[in-house]
């Protein structure tokens, strides 16, 4: 299934249609799920993979086998997908789900389920330069352009899969009607991975030991991941995935945003958050606290920088 160039609109948002159909987003939104799914729930870019690969190792008690020969697609496939079906209907044990839809889409699915959810956000800076870098090696989205381009659409929602704004509160401000909800930050599994995996054990009721904890911990790191043939995407063939034009675990760093964002760019993004956010109480950081925050790019030279704080208050 190649349709690499055709895009699907469902609900008013945009899906690369190379792995999405009608029938496939029909499917997802009217899935059944089962109280003892593990669902995986992000916008693009902001630490899917690296859940599944958490989520993997904490089930397998710090063991790896699985992590590291079965691809992440297939231990935790995409609900929206056109394989998904195929794939839960061939597997055992309980189920890890993936999906980037929104919440309006799968609200009426899960209000009934107890299905635990966990949605990890990322910063909205860091997501914008991510997924930009992902369209310039990702042969079935669309050529992104020059970067201020690409920000001016991602704010817009005018992306595939449409807002970050709109995704982030969806699934944040209705917490109290999922049974089971786990929300965390990829800032913080960056900061304090040890703790991370651990809250995620506890969440799914699947308590680790010490050295069972620090070898699920070791194989999820990102160095781990990136030389995991069977999480860095090096598997997908190259017209699908171009990997000439860059890399699918390209750095993993918080605050990586300073070395695209121009100082125009920066206070556009702050202020759109400022009024997109105000009624949301969410907390991110867009800066590593321990490392220096050095100048943003500055298009005005005459302009001097102070380097702004690092945690945004909403």
């Amino acid at each position: 299934m190649a349709r690499l160039d055709v895009t699907e609109t469902f609900h008013s948002i945009m899906f690369p249609g190379h792995m999405h159909t009608k029938d496939s987003l029909n499917y997802a939104t009217n899935f059944q799920f089962q109280d003892t799914d593990t669902v995986i729930v992000t916008y693009p870019k902001s630490g899917t993979t690296w859940m599944q690969e958490i989520i993997t190792l904490v089930l397998g008690k710090g063991d790896p086998t699985i992590a590291q020969t079965q691809p992440n697609w297939a231990r935790a496939p995409w609900l929206e997908q056109y394989y998904c079906d195929d794939v839960l209907k061939a597997s055992t044990g309980p189920r890890i789900i993936t999906t980037h839809l929104p919440y309006h889409l799968l609200a009426p699915v899960l209000q009934h389920s107890k299905a635990k959810v966990i949605y990890v956000a990322r910063n909205l800076k860091d997501v914008a330069v991510s997924y930009y870098h992902f369209h310039k090696m990702a042969n079935f989205l669309p050529e992104p352009g020059t970067f201020s381009d690409f920000l001016n659409d991602f704010l817009k929602g005018a992306v595939h899969y449409g807002s970050w704004f709109d995704h982030v509160k969806g699934w944040t401000s209705h917490t109290k009607d999922i049974h089971n909800f786990l929300y965390i930050t990829y800032e913080e599994m960056c900061q304090d991975l040890h703790g991370s995996v651990q809250k995620v054990s506890r969440f799914l009721q699947c308590d680790l030991t010490e050295d069972e904890l620090i070898l699920a911990q070791k194989h999820c790191s990102f160095n781990s991941m990136k030389e995991n043939t069977m999480v860095n995407y090096t598997l997908i063939p190259q017209e699908i995935m171009d990997h000439r034009k860059g890399k699918f675990m390209r750095k993993g760093k918080v605050g990586d945003w300073r070395n695209t964002f121009t100082e125009k760019q920066s206070r556009l993004v702050d202020d759109m958050y400022s009024s997109q956010m105000t009624d949301s109480s969410l907390l991110f950081k867009w800066e590593c606290p321990e490392k220096t925050i050095r100048p943003l790019m500055n298009t005005n030279t005459s302009e001097s920088h102070t380097p702004r704080e690092i945690v945004l208050l909403t």
